[in-house]
């Protein structure tokens, strides 16, 4: 069964988003802090802490390979899929972002009560 996703609207254009100069920025999306990326001229978002030390993932750098690197730890996550490339273990959450022509969005999963039976 998969799961609903609830569309957000973040901006309307890349340009309205506040990119740091390592091609990340935090936004708010329903309620949540989620990091958005720009790589290779596509926008990926994750979450807003490191899964290890709650390092903020937007004053890291993402590496050559796609990995967004923890400020901290040095620790390292696939923007695409979340896995950590170091070897520690950890996962790091992803959102889906698309870029289309009304807007930039972000998907976030719908959950209920009733999701965990």
């Amino acid at each position: 069964m998969s799961k609903e996703i609830k569309w957000i609207k973040i901006a309307d254009s890349v340009n309205e988003l506040s990119f740091l100069e390592n091609n990340m920025c935090i936004v708010e999306v329903d309620g949540k802090k989620v990091t958005i990326a720009q790589f290779n001229q596509s926008l990926y978002g994750f979450a807003h802490k490191c899964p290890h030390a709650s390092g903020i993932l937007a004053e890291g750098y993402i590496n050559a390979l796609g990995n967004v690197i923890c400020p901290l730890h040095r620790y390292a996550f696939n923007i695409k899929n979340g896995r950590n490339t170091t070897g520690e273990g950890y996962f790091l959450k992803t959102y889906l972002v698309e870029n289309r022509v009304e807007g930039i969005y972000v998907g976030i999963e719908k959950s209920s009560f009733f999701d965990f039976f």
